[in-house]
């Protein structure tokens, strides 16, 4: 057997569905085989691979054994003379492979190869080769010299900036994205080392083979895209401390005892660095538009209140020290809650639900207002203007942090993407169809035939005229039909488009997905036909208000229900089990075999949609159907429903 592709999955199934479909192309003509280890995850990547690629070895692990057991359990099985440790997060060319098997079989001193790799927009990956991180190296990588001068051939050591990105060259490493082996390179350096979880296992593997006197070497006549990061977030503290720990150990088991502790040093240096940098810009970043808010509404009480005392006590007069001391700040806390409650505060920022959070404040004021004692009710005229004050401050304080720091703050448009689709007919309709359905709205959609290929009007023209097409209609993302398009003509397009503001996403055929990747610091965009509508942060909060509100109102009427539930006292204790968060009122109804239909978690419930259709003998399918509905189309009506129509059954344990 020529080759053994080992993939390590971990939670990205659609990414690894567009992975193994590039793959399976490149494997044409290659006795080949493809071992996928999967390190437990939830999100149904082995039915995906068991339905569409049945033809791969699929190994489930029960626990996530971390990156280099699990491509050492690939790599003992693996058969071919060749060995490529691949990402699931890639797509290859066509003839990648197959210019890989050349390139090592007319050079016998090369141990191991990588490829030029680019992201999800087209940029060359700097990391595709790079030194050994020497101390030296090292601190120039900690401390940032080495992005401040990338090219340069003391500080720019890391990635080799200084060499062409175009040419063969002998590097020290290769990324464990793509690492084309030779079997017996791996039999005489040893399999990857176990000490390291994820992160610096190819920096270990790459240093033993130029050791063992072979020879890595870096070749860009063939590209892949790698997404870079999708199943982890590299700007995490997690991340930052377990590509450190890698380097500790990797300096520990190659280094001098005197370059170890120095690069220990800096390692270390830099975990606390990072780490209080980390924190200090989560916590501001969080805390700064509520903190922006509190400061121009009381600012705005502090100018209006001196005014309004001068027409509500014409004589003289003012309102007790109080009223600015705690009762106004009482009216900031409160719009400050519902703004947060009603999504006010998320990222981007949505102008009409931050509109909402501050009115419902509003009326909550009010609310509490009337039921004051008559000496603490000030003045409805001051909460009036207060409303008006607090909805222009804020929504000037939103526009300025959006022109300012439009990547954190960006303020949310619905004016829709101007999409491009690249494909034949038949894709075109399917693509078409996932961006309806996924409620995009695109203000535009065009599309352009494949290479060598054309068909009538409404299409925009062929794929040769993409960059006139791009430019003459405002394209701001183009979608490339890999059925249509081979992975190497999508490759070279992207690279040509890598200084248009354009984004790019890919579709494999037969699936339900679309993927892109915008940052390596997200887990990439999807349009997606998926059971997740319960899963976004506003629908959570949204059912846990219900199900605190609920509970409350349960322990008011807790006198009157008892006379009818089943069973009073479990009644009480599910009352005190949602209250504490353990449990929901409304969650999924029991399945069976929960990987096939993989749905986003949520607290377990006293009841569930199938308690709406009591009587009724539901079969397994009509289960998972009624918990996939319930699902993807979350609404708060649907609970009051589901607790309306079984009221009597709250009570189950």
């Amino acid at each position: 057997m020529e080759l053994s592709v080992i993939i390590v999955n971990y939670n990205v199934k659609h990414f690894l569905e567009q992975c193994l479909f590039s793959v399976r192309q490149a494997l044409t003509d290659i006795n080949g085989e493809v071992i996928i280890v999967d390190n437990n995850s939830v999100d149904g990547s082995g039915l995906m691979v068991r339905e569409k690629f049945p033809e791969y070895i699929y190994i489930q692990n029960q626990e996530n054994k971390g990156f280099s057991k699990a491509n050492n359990q690939g790599i003992k099985q693996a058969k071919g003379q060749y060995i490529l440790l691949l990402n699931p997060d890639t797509v290859v060319e066509e003839d990648t492979f197959r210019k890989c098997i050349k390139f090592m079989d007319s050079h016998p001193e090369a141990g191991a190869m990588g490829v030029k790799m680019i992201d999800g927009k087209g940029r060359f990956l700097p990391e595709s080769k790079r030194s050994l991180p020497k101390p030296s190296v090292a601190f120039y990588k900690i401390f940032g010299l080495s992005k401040l001068f990338p090219n340069s051939r003391i500080f720019g050591r890391y990635n080799l900036g200084f060499l062409s990105q175009d040419q063969i060259h002998e590097v020290d490493i290769l990324p464990g994205a793509f690492m084309f082996l030779r079997k017996k390179t791996l039999q005489q350096t040893g399999i990857l080392d176990e000490d390291y979880f994820m992160y610096g296992e190819d920096i270990d593997l790459s240093y033993r083979i130029i050791q063992s006197g072979l020879k890595n070497y870096y070749y860009p006549e063939t590209t892949i895209i790698h997404y870079k990061g999708e199943s982890t977030k590299k700007r995490s503290l997690n991340y930052v401390a377990l590509f450190y720990k890698a380097m500790i150990i990797f300096a520990d088991k190659h280094f001098s005892k005197s370059n170890a502790n120095m690069l220990s040093f800096f390692i270390i240096g830099a975990i606390y660095f990072r780490a209080a940098i980390s924190v200090i810009k989560r916590v501001f970043g969080n805390i700064i538009l509520p903190l922006a808010d509190i400061t121009a509404i009381y600012a705005g009480y502090l100018f209006m209140t001196p005014l309004w005392e001068k027409i509500k006590f014409p004589e003289g007069g003012q309102y007790p020290r109080e009223f600015l001391h705690f009762i106004v700040p009482g009216y900031i806390l409160i719009w400050i809650i519902t703004n947060y409650l009603w999504g006010g505060y998320d990222r981007p920022i949505m102008i009409l639900k931050h509109i909402k959070g501050v009115l419902i404040g509003s009326l909550l004021i009010l609310i509490i207002y009337a039921l004051l004692p008559l000496d603490l009710r000030f003045s409805r005229v001051l909460i009036f203007l207060g409303t008006l004050w607090a909805l222009l401050s804020t929504l000037i304080i939103r526009i300025i942090f959006h022109l300012f720091w439009g990547r954190s703050f960006t303020i949310y448009s619905r004016k829709g993407k101007r999409i491009l689709i690249a494909g034949g007919k038949n894709e075109v309709t399917r693509i078409k169809n996932i961006l309806v359905q996924t409620k995009l709205n695109p203000s535009f959609v065009g599309y352009i035939s494949p290479p060598n290929s054309e068909f009538p009007p409404p299409c925009l023209g062929n794929f040769n005229q993409m960059e006139e097409i791009i430019d003459f209609y405002n394209i701001n993302e183009v979608i490339f039909c890999i059925q249509d398009i081979s992975a190497k003509q999508i490759i070279s397009r992207m690279i040509r488009l890598s200084d248009f503001q354009t984004e790019f996403k890919i579709a494999p055929p037969e699936t339900l997905s679309v993927i892109g990747s915008n940052s390596i610091h997200t887990s990439g965009d999807l349009y997606l036909l998926e059971v997740n509508a319960i899963s976004k942060l506003g629908n959570r909060r949204l059912k846990r208000l219900f199900d605190i509100a609920t509970s409350l109102l349960f322990i008011i009427s807790y006198p009157i229900l008892i006379g009818f539930i089943k069973n009073p006292i479990v009644f009480g204790k599910n009352i005190l089990r949602v209250l504490s968060g353990k449990k929901s009122w409304v969650g999924y109804t029991f399945c069976e075999n929960p990987e096939n239909i993989p749905l986003p978690i949520i607290k377990p419930g006293v009841l569930s949609p199938a308690d709406g259709h009591k009587g009724e003998n539901l079969s397994v399918k009509i289960s998972d159907s009624l918990n996939v509905a319930y699902a993807k189309n979350y609404r708060i009506i649907n609970d009051i429903i589901i607790i309306l129509k079984s009221i009597r059954e709250l009570g189950k344990d």
